[in-house]
């Protein structure tokens, strides 16, 4: 273990170097070191063709993240679980100056451990039949990215996708602490993410490890606190001023990684009529004693209606990135919570959603088409990517997409129980064909789990007829408000009144 400053550390990864980097939006994600690998290449134009392979996204919409690695010469392949947080990187995929991937977060960040192991690929059901799959996209974003990496098989009577496996040279980790023998803590990190398995995985291939990390300890760190042993780590660099943040939003947060033993209160609802109905009625899904998920945006909001409920002390509310309990941030702090009761590692968080664990989730919805199948991921001017999406939407138990019915300037208001349309959207989001398949209708209803459409001004449902319209608010008309609002026409069941609070 050496201990160096972050300029030195990069100069140490080479040409065509593949690297793994750790971190959810902001929390965990070692700042200070892919600054320094900007600095580096703008002032020596090395290291250049450059793999990238990051699980979460790791931006703030603008410049910090790998927003600094977004240089054309610099990059010659990016592998992302997300991509709406890294702009500059996306602008370089579309203008067809990279390769670009988009693979699910919860496949990335386990294919690590596999790349660990020395296992070929990781085996699994996410991504089937949305635009990962190999029949479609194969995850490939742009027409210069031809390589596969993900296949079809048959294993014992069923298909799965084999992501493949491929050497990492380069890691670029971010810890807490570190000791005399190079053991990492990370005791105030929101998240603990991926430090664990990247560390292997480029040890493993004989490669760099740098850990950027807030101090130094003269004391060897309890066994129990230690998350990446020392043996496993190249270099540490003592983050500097800015660079060592709780989150993108957040400077320091102890609520972040500490438990408390009295009650949470929720963040402030949205004062948007629109927004509140949605959640109202998304909520009415939650039961008690369930294990939760809640996506970055709208659905945010349901935690502040379960609390008035009366609901939140009986929910465990759980975040891709790892935290279980406590109370969700949104913004440029998702992925953390407020006094959570334990943070895993993000590998160990997707095990237990793939595996069926979540008993609810609320998610977001940008297009829906009359199969049921969702879009989140791309749009004709920017690339957002699926993240956790397709790993949460496949496999929970029961499912909600919150979303207007429309969007670009709907405006709505609610007068004596009824709901007044004030202004209607200029972009319909019910469509004949949604740009990319990111949720999978026909692979849902083979399932049957129960899945919800929840708009501000109606309610629909998957079932084995397809598309079904169950509920509607009261003072919308059927007809005006609802069906000429969407470009193909839902099967119309026993429709019942919309709750509106």
């Amino acid at each position: 273990m050496n201990q160096t400053t972050a300029d030195e550390a990069v100069r140490l990864i080479p040409d065509g170097a593949t690297i793994a980097t750790g971190g959810f939006l902001g929390a965990a994600h070692p700042e200070g070191l892919t600054a320094a690998l900007e600095r580096r290449f703008l002032r020596t134009h090395g290291p250049k063709n450059l793999t990238i392979l990051n699980c979460a996204a790791q931006g703030d919409g603008d410049s910090r993240g790998l927003n600094h690695l977004a240089h054309e010469g610099l990059l010659k392949r990016v592998i992302a679980g997300h991509w709406g947080l890294t702009p500059k990187l996306g602008k370089l995929a579309m203008e067809n100056r990279i390769e670009a991937y988009n693979f699910p977060q919860g496949v990335l960040c386990q294919l690590l451990r596999d790349i660990a192991a020395g296992r070929p690929g990781c085996v699994t059901h996410v991504g089937l039949d949305t635009f990962i799959d190999p029949i479609n996209q194969g995850g490939k974003l742009n027409a210069r990215t031809s390589e596969d990496l993900v296949e079809r098989i048959e294993l014992r009577g069923q298909t799965w996708l084999c992501y493949h496996t491929f050497p990492i040279n380069v890691g670029l980790i971010r810890a807490t602490e570190a000791d005399p023998r190079g053991n990492l803590s990370v005791s105030e990190e929101a998240v603990i993410g991926e430090v664990l398995p990247i560390a292997q995985a480029v040890r493993n291939h004989g490669g760099i490890i740098i850990a950027q990390v807030k101090r130094l300890s003269d004391k060897p760190l309890s066994p129990h606190e230690v998350a990446v042993p020392g043996h496993l780590v190249d270099n540490i660099v003592l983050a500097g001023e800015g660079e060592h943040d709780q989150t993108f939003a957040e400077r320091s947060n102890p609520t972040l990684y500490t438990a408390s033993g009295g009650s949470l209160n929720p963040p402030d609802q949205s004062t948007s009529t629109t927004r509140r109905i949605i959640a109202n009625r998304a909520c009415n899904e939650l039961a008690k004693g369930d294990v939760a998920n809640l996506g970055i945006g709208l659905p945010e909001e349901i935690a502040t209606i379960a609390a008035k409920r009366g609901l939140l002390e009986s929910l465990t509310l759980t975040i891709e990135s790892g935290p279980i309990g406590g109370i969700p941030l949104g913004g440029l702090s998702f992925g953390v919570s407020i006094h959570p009761q334990a943070i895993v590692d993000t590998p160990a968080q997707f095990d237990f959603y793939d595996g069926g664990g979540l008993d609810f989730s609320a998610l977001g919805a940008a297009q829906v088409d009359a199969s049921g199948n969702v879009n989140v991921s791309q749009f004709s001017d920017r690339m957002a990517g699926v993240g956790g999406f397709v790993n949460i939407s496949q496999n929970v138990k029961r499912l909600v997409f919150c979303g207007t019915m429309t969007t670009g300037g709907l405006e709505t208001r609610v007068e004596d129980g009824r709901l007044i349309i004030k202004n209607e959207g200029a972009i319909q989001k019910f469509v004949n064909e949604v740009d990319q398949v990111s949720f999978s209708g026909s692979l849902a209803r083979e399932s049957g789990r129960e899945i919800f459409y929840v708009t501000e001004r109606a309610v629909f449902q998957l079932n084995t007829e397809g598309l079904t319209l169950i509920e509607i608010a009261p003072g919308i008309d059927l007809k005006k408000d609802v069906l000429e609002q969407m470009q193909f026409k839902p099967r119309v069941g026993d429709l019942k009144p919309m709750q509106l609070d």
